[in-house]
């Protein structure tokens, strides 16, 4: 459940929003009563707070009866300034490297347990993703999720741990494996996997840093790592150090 708002004295603007909370990356398409359920609201109530959202334009009724997120609520979300900051300057850096490589290309923040992707390149030659702008995956399981996992506050390090899930029969879910993993990205300054998130698809990460912290992670997926390790990794080192450089031009961050 998203969360439950049907406790006496919770206000109109917090069922709303726990009914916009109820969908995730795994729940994009929603009834009215997986809304209900998921936003913890009886089901009159929320029919009724659902029919305003729609007529508001923050949710969208798709003719089998579910609904799904208007655009115009994803467009307000990129206007958040870790979002809009980040993918402009980093943009231009992006698409030299799909251009050079032709794989797919990732920009991603941690968003308190998950990968949170802020941009994606892609082309048709590109290996097929589980990824999508706005989507949230796993950390433990991602390249660019190792990168920023193996940098974040030892809390958010025992939580994920504590509760690894297995995308594909390639997962690494053993704690111990994890923590090894997470050192090593420390060492090496660079994250890979091997089909942990999808079938047939490996990736590669490096931290983007700022004012000394890991404020993002720049990531390719390519079929395999088994011959263009090094140059991926130099080309995505190359390009986050122009992404850091960007963003120490700006002065303090957030």
């Amino acid at each position: 459940m998203a969360g439950n708002t049907s406790t006496p004295g919770s206000t109109v603007l917090s069922r709303g929003l726990a009914l916009l909370f109820a969908f995730d990356d795994t729940h994009r398409r929603l009834t009215l009563s997986e809304l209900a359920r998921r936003a913890g609201l009886p089901l009159p109530t929320a029919h009724r707070l659902v029919g305003e959202l729609v007529a508001g334009g923050a949710l969208v009724r798709r003719p089998g009866g579910q609904y799904v997120i208007a655009r115009r609520l994803w467009q307000v979300g990129l206007l958040a300034p870790a979002e809009t900051g980040l993918r402009e300057l980093a943009a231009p850096f992006m698409n030299d490297l799909h251009a050079a490589t032709r794989a797919t290309v990732h920009l991603a923040v941690r968003e308190q347990s998950h990968v949170l992707y802020l941009e994606r390149l892609s082309g048709r030659a590109s290996v097929p993703v589980a990824s999508a702008v706005g989507a949230r995956l796993p950390l433990h399981a991602t390249g660019v999720g190792k990168v920023l996992l193996a940098h974040a506050p030892d809390d958010v390090v025992t939580d994920t741990l504590g509760r690894l899930s297995r995308a594909t029969a390639h997962t690494v879910t053993q704690p111990a494996r994890i923590r090894e993993q997470l050192e090593r990205v420390r060492r090496d300054g660079y994250a890979t996997t091997v089909e942990e998130m999808t079938l047939g698809a490996c990736s590669v990460a490096v931290p983007i840093t700022t004012g000394g912290r890991v404020v993002a992670a720049l990531g390719m997926v390519v079929p395999s790592l088994e011959r263009d390790r090094t140059r991926l990794v130099v080309a995505l080192q190359v390009a986050a150090q122009g992404v850091r450089r960007s963003l120490d031009g700006l002065g303090p961050g957030p």
